[in-house]
């Protein structure tokens, strides 16, 4: 098969296409022909040697987290997919990723692909929506009537975050530039924050719960919007415990694990017409499609998910 792997850490220019074997399947596993996938920017991240992992042993590898395609071998424990069926999926416990053309998923992780939904926009969503999800749900333990807070409101974890959050029947405020006014007010938020103009922190307060995609500085400043007894949940860095307790708010830390119960949870979601995918690139599969992709997400302003297409 046709993969897009890295034999060292650096920039986009390390991505290389290879010809690999196809996967082997354990007896719970099942084998993707993968149709899509995304770009998230813990892809790049680790490309870039940024999460710490050892060298020693671990080239080549091929990134990727985000999963969609048909069935096309199952192992033999697996009960719950068919060959020929549609799935979609954030793999993890394989360890290989998903910029190839086939990828062996674990029947725990997957999910069957919502009729409504083309490959494309399937795989915008395990990743981004499994965190988005579990922030929301799992961590923010959001309640109808909650204010929530959804930083960086226009990428991939945020617009889905967005319509969650909606769903769950909160009221919704959201940081972005103005050129996505009009995209977040269509996902449903009630009170848009343009970043370049306004400071959040002067404008919100009495907030139930923070989803923190950012970390740093704007993490810090998440403290001053919340109550007494808020959740500040943040995907890049546990909040300041100190300060959380002095302020009597409850900070925690996550990383997102897969989880097809939970991902057919978010596709009722979409067939009920509660959640959509938002697209801001595509770019075909291969080498350079996938440095234009990696570089593309650095860049900090795409709307909504990076697209692969796979075949």
């Amino acid at each position: 098969m046709k993969a897009i792997v890295i034999d060292q850490f650096g920039d986009a220019n390390v991505l290389q296409e290879r010809d690999l074997p196809t996967p082997e399947l354990g007896p719970t596993e099942v084998l993707v022909e993968l149709r899509a996938t995304s770009i998230n920017p813990i892809d790049w991240k680790r490309r870039e040697g940024a999460l710490g992992e050892d060298k020693e042993g671990l080239f080549p590898v091929i990134l990727g987290g985000d999963a969609a395609g048909i069935v096309r071998k199952t192992g033999s424990d697996v009960t719950s997919f068919k060959a020929g069926d549609r799935v979609y999926a954030a793999p993890q416990k394989s360890g290989n990723g998903t910029y190839a053309e086939y990828a062996a998923v674990d029947q725990s992780e997957l999910a069957v692909i919502p009729e409504e939904l083309d490959f494309a926009e399937a795989a915008a969503i395990p990743l981004a929506g499994l965190t988005a999800y579990q922030g929301l749900v799992d961590y923010g333990k959001v309640q109808p009537g909650d204010k929530v807070l959804i930083h960086a409101g226009s990428g991939g974890v945020g617009t889905l975050a967005i319509q969650i959050a909606k769903h769950l029947g909160a009221e919704v405020a959201s940081t972005a530039s103005g050129t996505h006014e009009e995209l977040l007010r269509s996902l449903g938020v009630d009170h848009f924050i343009n970043y370049k103009e306004e400071s959040f922190e002067e404008i919100l307060s009495g907030y139930d719960m923070v989803l923190d995609t950012m970390g740093g500085e704007i993490q810090d400043k998440s403290f001053q919007v919340l109550k007494p007894g808020g959740r500040l949940v943040s995907t890049l860095e546990k909040p300041d415990e100190e300060k959380a307790a002095a302020k009597g708010i409850e900070g925690s830390h996550f990383m997102m694990k897969s989880n097809g119960n939970q991902l057919t949870q978010i596709s009722r979601l979409v067939e009920q017409e509660k959640l959509k995918p938002v697209i801001g690139e595509r770019y075909s599969f291969g080498e350079e499609g996938l440095r234009k992709a990696h570089r593309q997400s650095e860049t900090h302003h795409s709307r909504g998910k990076i697209i692969v297409t796979i075949s």
